[in-house]
């Protein structure tokens, strides 16, 4: 080996200690470097908002008989915004929490609703599959299907009914006929966004 080579050598070998420091310094600074942004959280915790609107009643206010169970019992109108471009698909609950039992009362499940879509007309018809709408319905609590409106028992105070959307980032193109936790099972990985709209009722 030529003297210009030994010097090169020596140059470059380090004490093994102070190569141990090296390799472990580089591996902390790896173990603790940021990690890249991730996918926004598909389980609804932490979706991005909705904004859910109904013509017929205020958020948080009570909603008119007519789409009651003492009036004509009509789906209200609904219109929604600020939905993720990706949405494939919306889906569409109504319960009531304040029901005299253990789970919320449900009375509406509907979903299949395209992610072209801004919302849904008023009274739709109570079908597994919407004749004028590329829906499906699923079942209410009365194990029906389509909405069937506010009917909370008399003299039970003012009861709450919460009208959840959830933008989708698949065509999951499920069958009608699903129930609440039948749906929520099938949409909980895909859920990117949600929205929900509040209105009252009181007998």
């Amino acid at each position: 080996m030529s003297r210009g080579c030994s010097a090169n050598a020596r140059r470059l070998w380090l004490p093994p200690l102070q190569l141990t420091l090296i390799v472990a310094g580089a591996a902390w600074a790896q173990h603790t470097r940021p990690a890249p942004a991730q996918q926004a959280n598909k389980t609804g915790e932490g979706a991005m908002k909705i904004t859910i609107r109904s013509t017929a009643f205020e958020p948080g206010k009570q909603i008119p008989k007519k789409y009651t169970g003492e009036g004509e019992d009509l789906s209200p109108p609904l219109t929604w915004s600020g939905a993720p471009a990706e949405t494939k698909e919306f889906a569409l609950i109504c319960d009531d929490p304040d029901a005299p039992r253990p789970e919320p009362w449900v009375h509406w499940v509907i979903y299949g609703i395209p992610g072209k879509l801004s919302g849904l007309p008023e009274g739709l018809p109570n079908e597994l599959r919407l004749p004028n709408l590329p829906a499906v319905q699923g079942k209410n609590t009365w194990n029906k299907v389509g909405y069937n409106g506010a009917m909370p028992p008399p003299g039970h105070g003012v009861h709450r009914y919460y009208f959840k959307l959830y933008a989708l980032d698949a065509e999951l193109k499920l069958q009608p006929g699903l129930t609440k936790d039948e749906l929520l099972k099938q949409i909980k990985p895909h859920v990117i966004a949600e929205g929900e709209l509040v209105g009252t009722y009181q007998r």
